[in-house]
């Protein structure tokens, strides 16, 4: 076992075990090297950030905490493909997020499926400019839904009547057209109402953190996404 693999395989014998500890002497016996190899082989580990940390005493040794690490992926190109087309609707909330997401996915896989995975996604015309700037009204509402902030928005509603508004997010709601809608309190109307982002023409963070209301709260109103939206 040369050793890349043997570091491979290290990380993976910690992780069966976690969070139980082993031994220098006990992965020098299972791998067949020295002790002096196996601190090496750790202290390499470490340095590449993966979480190792010893535990003193007689029963000490080596953890891996797997609260830091996942395991392999193992993705196969046609699934890491199907991932890239779930993914790839610009208007999705959390876009920015989600082709990060999917980076990590392809520098995770092995060279070879990769590279197998980057082919089959050029013949679904998924190749995409990685660099280009993200959008910065769904970046500014993607980050209110999370941090639970009020947002201050300019919105057009069914009748291209234009309003400014400021609205406590609550949910985002998807349907089968590829239609996404934030669900929130409208401080304009006070009570929940519903946004078609492609309608949302501005939006920025007033700093203000909005009152807690359980996800509930907005669930009745979703349903008007099966009709127009009534904003």
């Amino acid at each position: 076992m040369n050793r890349t693999d043997r570091l491979y395989a290290l990380v993976e014998e910690l992780r069966a075990v976690s969070p139980r500890p082993r031994s220098a002497r006990e992965l020098a016996e299972r791998f067949e090297v020295s002790v002096r190899t196996i601190e090496r082989d750790v202290a390499a580990l470490q340095e590449a950030r993966v979480p190792i940390y010893a535990e003193f005493g007689r029963r000490g040794g080596y953890v891996l905490d797997r609260r830091m690490s996942l395991p392999p992926l193992n993705f196969t190109p046609e699934e890491a493909v199907a991932i890239a087309v779930a993914l790839s609707h610009e208007e999705l909330p959390f876009a920015e997020q989600a082709r990060s997401a999917l980076r990590k996915v392809m520098d995770a896989m092995p060279d070879g499926e990769g590279e197998r995975a980057r082919a089959l996604a050029e013949r679904v015309q998924l190749v995409r400019d990685d660099d280009r700037p993200a959008d910065p009204i769904a970046t500014v509402i993607d980050q209110a839904v999370l941090s639970g902030g009020v947002l201050r928005i300019g919105y057009a509603d069914a009748k291209g009547v234009p309003t400014e508004r400021e609205v406590e997010p609550g949910v985002f709601v998807g349907n089968r057209r590829g239609e996404w809608y934030l669900v929130g309190w409208c401080r304009l109307r006070e009570a929940v109402r519903v946004f078609r982002l492609d309608r949302i023409a501005g939006a920025e963070a007033t700093g203000e953190r909005a009152p807690a209301r359980p996800a509930a709260t907005f669930a009745s109103e979703a349903g008007l996404l099966r009709q127009p939206a009534l904003s």
